[in-house]
């Protein structure tokens, strides 16, 4: 039995016998609600459109719709939900892609069942996630791409910087809000405008980069 507090989960993957692995692991959680899988990109977007789930688990390499292209389309139409990409691949480059087309989140598909549910959860309470093994491959995967790049915190204003050091600490809207005594559609609009200011497609992108500079916002 589900309720209307449950968190709607989506499927999207080529391998059926992985689609089932995830769903009996969905059914695991009282808190998740299966709504449905797809096996290409195509079909992924025609069921997030009908069944609007709250987070989809996509993987990156299919036949004909590539994951990137999946992941694009779905925040097009679809901003609010969370999509975290799951995944054999462990390339910085791929990591990057998928930050870049606004993934909330990258975990491989060897995570262990109780880490890979603690993980859905966060990335539900607006968390970003990755698996613990790929930090040093997003850092680098980052630092290659900004070689030549110039950013500069100073354009953020006060506000602005603080949400940003909130970021790097790992925070979601909700807290940020929390902390700042502000609202969540408030922080939502900072968080918007300083990624056009620095030329950042995620907030993921944002806080790795926050890290690397030692940015604190204060």
């Amino acid at each position: 039995m589900t309720s209307a507090d449950d968190y709607r989960v989506l499927v999207i993957d080529d391998h059926p016998l992985f689609r089932k692995g995830v769903r009996q692991l969905i059914d695991m959680d009282e808190r998740l609600q299966w709504v449905g899988e797809a096996s290409n990109g195509a079909e992924g977007l025609h069921r997030v459109r009908t069944q609007r789930p709250d987070l989809v688990l996509l993987d990156l390499n299919m036949r004909g719709m590539s994951g990137i292209e999946t992941l694009s389309a779905i925040k097009q139409f679809a901003p609010d939900t969370s999509v975290v990409m799951l995944t054999v691949s462990d390339a910085p480059e791929d990591l990057v892609a998928a930050i870049r087309a606004g993934a909330d989140g990258y975990l491989l598909k060897d995570t262990e069942p109780e880490v890979l549910l603690e993980r859905i959860g966060a990335a539900l309470f607006g968390e970003w996630v990755i698996s613990p093994s790929l930090s040093g491959a997003l850092a680098r995967g980052l630092r290659d791409e900004a070689r030549g790049q110039h950013r500069q915190a100073a354009s953020l204003t006060e506000r602005e910087g603080a949400i940003l050091g909130a970021l790097a600490r790992g925070l979601s809207n909700k807290l940020i809000a929390r902390e700042l005594d502000i609202t969540e559609g408030t922080v939502k609009v900072h968080v918007r405008n300083l990624l056009k200011k620095l030329d950042f497609r995620s907030r993921l992108e944002a806080a790795v980069w926050a890290v690397e500079h030692g940015y604190k916002g204060d």
